[in-house]
């Protein structure tokens, strides 16, 4: 929500106070402000001049020599523009000014002639035609073509224009829809500042002619629409809107149009009530139905669209058809035209959920729906459909006839909490009096009835005791009400899980990974992307009942594709390369009934010139020593989807699958726009703590030295080498202290389909220096378990 600062102190006057100064105070105070921006800030040494003289530029064609007063003295300026005249006023960029972008224009030479300056057209000072409707989209901006333009040579453009203005950006949350209005946050300013609160009362002068007759409401939907009120304008005259309107309409972000459209928009921004007009000649026997649409019914609306309608769609109808879709956008045929002779200002209230569902179905969202939604006070229709008609006679935009048309079945009445003073001092920690309360509770519009609070209707958000010591507090100041320390003996501590998911974290960071947050919403097409079989049980997945769309419709079962997502994002936006991890969830249907079960899958992902399987498989096997994770076994798998089949390993413990290492297949890394090898992993966290030792035991520095011996081995090519290593920690017994394998040979000397594995054991006892024949007798061992599995001793 934008507010105008010139619009606020038309009803409270908080003086000079600095923008700054004035965002902080108001976010102190519970309205946050997310920024603000002096209008025409970078703007600086622009002038109003008027041009004196225009001669042909002596060696240029398309160029003029005009000389131009700007006030304290005369200059020469060389343009290409084709827009002027001699007499006209136009913005002068003097030399060493800047436009709005910050651009410097300085004096220079133009085809040999000196130049003091520029002219300006209205993009190069931040506003737009629509600003100024009787400027030229292409030309230089002719001043005094604006009948509200006042132009001398010489003054400061930004003060001839209205570039004056300090907008102030809030964040306004959704319970306080009293605050997407100029009026609302007024009532904040004048709270925080403790100022009087001035509003105005609309006074619409009679003109005689009485609108009975002349159209008939109906609310068929009460509770959908609880209040709907329209008056009626005669004679319209439409034209541009008075630059002061039109001035604050920009400062508020908003477009200006024409007088009789900028007045409902005015009137929105103000009052934070949306309104329509409708030309009343468009409506079909005079008679507006505010009703539910009929299945496949259609209207047309504003921007052009066809709409197709259905009976959860509250509508705004004449005797025949719809003529609005209500709370979100008027009809092709219920705007504003040249012609307009008649209109109907409608200022009605509609049910804040039926209009979010309506504007999400149809896929509109407008100023008006994002309002309606928040749940607006059905006593501000009559107000603001007055303030309306006010700013129609003051515009001379019309005729507005007495009476107004309205069907109220609204029971809108104010919310009464008990005053409890104690309560609230106890649940602060304050020891403010009641009278100190009533005082601020008074600035909010809150009055105290005996010992009950009256809130008003405006304020839905007020309905308990707690919401009331909440806006004690947000006055009094929260930096001023004493710090309280937690009670209670309890203390804060991670559990034995949290810990375990830090030890994976911190080892993952530590070798250089960066952690990524994927969303657990993904679409059914990335398994296809991914090549999971068509049968893959991994398929069935949990629909969501309402996704925001088809690429969050299903719940994951895998992790992998929102992985290779992110990859795919880093490589080509040209990241030499990305070593990325996650803790992700997965989630496994079971029956209707029940809940999925909820997978913690570690997956990570590489690329870059330097990785390769094994330092993928490394990075894995550091995770699982680091976690406490033993005994599991790695094998070979072709039938891994999304990985390379000759590339790709499986972990197992307990002849429990619980994890996969490999390198994406090629087709995969395509489908992902990839262009270099991919490889991932992906550990059952859930599993590994299953099966992890925890408990860290102190094992003391060896006292003895280590005896170490070489096996070199033939064995078959397809053995793993990790299944020679269990065969050797088997056999060696309590002597072995590690195993290193150091080559792998297969060649000339070997035999086909066999291969040359090469390990080094070290040995040590920790009750002595080993003997000869203590080495020599595990070390047979080792070769008698080998020999188990079918490798042996190489001759």
């Amino acid at each position: 929500m934008n507010l105008s600062m010139k619009w606020l102190k038309e009803f409270v006057d908080i003086g000079n106070v600095a923008p700054r100064d004035f965002s902080e105070a108001m976010t102190m105070s519970g309205s946050k402000v997310e920024l603000f921006e002096i209008e025409g800030g970078q703007i600086e040494n622009i002038v109003v001049g008027q041009i004196l003289e225009i001669e042909k530029h002596p060696d240029a064609d398309k160029l003029t020599v005009c000389q131009v007063d700007i006030g304290e003295k005369k200059v020469q300026i060389v343009t290409a523009a084709t827009n002027i005249k001699v007499g006209d006023y136009i913005p002068v960029c003097k030399d060493k000014s800047k436009l709005v972008d910050g651009t410097p224009i300085k004096k220079g030479k133009l085809r040999g002639v000196v130049s003091e300056g520029m002219f300006c057209s209205v993009a190069e000072l931040g506003v737009t035609v629509h600003d100024f409707p009787y400027a030229v989209q292409d030309g230089i901006f002719i001043l005094q073509d604006d009948p509200d333009l006042k132009p001398v040579a010489g003054t400061d453009i930004k003060e001839t224009i209205g570039l004056t203005d300090t907008k102030v950006e809030f964040e306004i949350t959704s319970n306080r829809p009293d605050c997407f209005s100029v009026i609302g946050l007024a009532r904040e300013a004048a709270a925080t500042f403790d100022k009087p609160l001035k509003l105005h009362t609309p006074e619409v002068k009679a003109v005689g002619k009485s609108c009975d007759g002349m159209l008939d409401v109906e609310i068929h939907n009460p509770e959908l629409c609880p209040v709907y009120s329209a008056k009626i304008v005669e004679n319209v005259r439409v034209k541009p809107s008075p630059l002061w309107l039109r001035e604050r309409l920009r400062a508020m972000g908003v477009r200006p149009i024409n007088n009789i459209v900028d007045i409902t928009n005015y009137v929105m921004l103000e009052y934070g009530q949306p309104m329509h007009a409708f030309d009343l000649r468009f409506i079909k026997d005079r008679k507006i139905n505010v009703r539910l649409a009929k299945d496949g019914e259609e209207i047309t609306t504003l921007d052009g669209i066809e709409r197709k309608l259905n009976n959860t769609n509250l509508v705004i109808a004449d005797s025949e058809k719809p003529v609005a879709i209500a709370g979100v956008m008027g009809g092709e045929y219920s705007g504003i035209m040249d012609d307009t002779a008649t209109i109907v200002f409608e200022s009605a209230n509609f049910n804040g959920s039926s209009v979010r569902l309506t504007a999400k179905q149809q896929g509109m969202r407008t100023d008006a729906s994002s309002r309606y939604e928040k749940g607006l006070d059905p006593n501000s229709c009559i107000p603001a459909l007055e303030r309306a008609c006010e700013l129609v006679q003051l515009l001379d935009a019309g005729d507005v006839l007495d009476g107004v048309i309205i069907d109220d079945k609204s029971k809108s009445e104010p919310v009464k909490i008990k005053f409890n003073p104690e309560w609230i001092n106890h649940f602060l920690n304050t020891e403010l009096s009641a009278n100190e309360m009533k005082t601020i509770l008074e600035k909010i519009d809150c009055k105290i009835e005996g010992d009950e609070i009256v809130v008003p209707t405006f304020r839905p958000d007020l309905l308990h005791k707690a919401d009331i010591a909440e806006e004690i507090a947000r006055f009094y100041g929260y930096n001023v009400i004493p710090s309280t320390a937690i009670k209670g003996g309890a203390q804060g501590k991670y559990s034995v899980r949290q810990k375990f998911d830090m030890t994976i974290t911190d080892t993952l960071i530590a070798r250089g990974l960066n952690e990524i947050m994927t969303y657990s919403f993904i679409s059914p097409k990335y398994y296809n992307k991914v090549q999971m079989p068509e049968n893959h049980p991994l398929r069935n997945s949990v629909v969501i009942s309402n996704p925001l769309g088809e690429d969050t419709s299903i719940m994951r079962t895998t992790a992998l594709p929102s992985m290779l997502e992110i990859l795919s994002k880093n490589y080509n936006n040209r990241n030499e390369y990305a070593y990325l991890f996650e803790i992700a969830k997965e989630y496994i249907p079971t029956t209707p009934d029940k809940l999925p079960v909820e997978k913690n899958v570690l997956t990570a992902g590489f690329y870059g010139e330097s990785v390769d399987f094994f330092k993928v498989k490394g990075v894995a096997e550091q995770v699982l020593d680091r976690a406490g994770v033993k005994n599991y076994d790695i094998k070979a798998d072709s039938e891994q989807f999304g990985y390379h089949p000759g590339r790709c390993a499986v972990l197992t413990i307990n002849g429990e699958q619980f994890g996969v290492i490999g390198e994406i297949h090629p087709k995969v890394r395509e489908n992902y726009g990839i262009g270099t090898r991919v490889y991932c992993f992906s550990l059952n966290v859930d599993t590994m703590f299953e099966y992890a030792e925890l408990e860290k035991h102190y094992k003391p520095l060896p006292k003895y030295p280590a005896v170490t011996r070489d096996l070199a081995l033939i064995c078959d090519k397809d053995i793993p080498v990790l299944e020679l290593e269990k065969a050797i920690k088997e056999g060696a017994g309590k002597y072995l202290e590690s195993v290193k394998l150091f080559d792998v040979y297969q060649g000339k000397q070997i035999l086909p389909g066999k291969k040359s594995v090469a390990f080094s054991l070290t040995l040590r006892s920790a009750e002595g220096t080993l003997t000869d024949e203590q080495a020599t007798s595990a070390v047979n061992k080792a070769i008698k378990s080998l020999e188990k599995v079918g490798a042996f001793l190489r001759s």
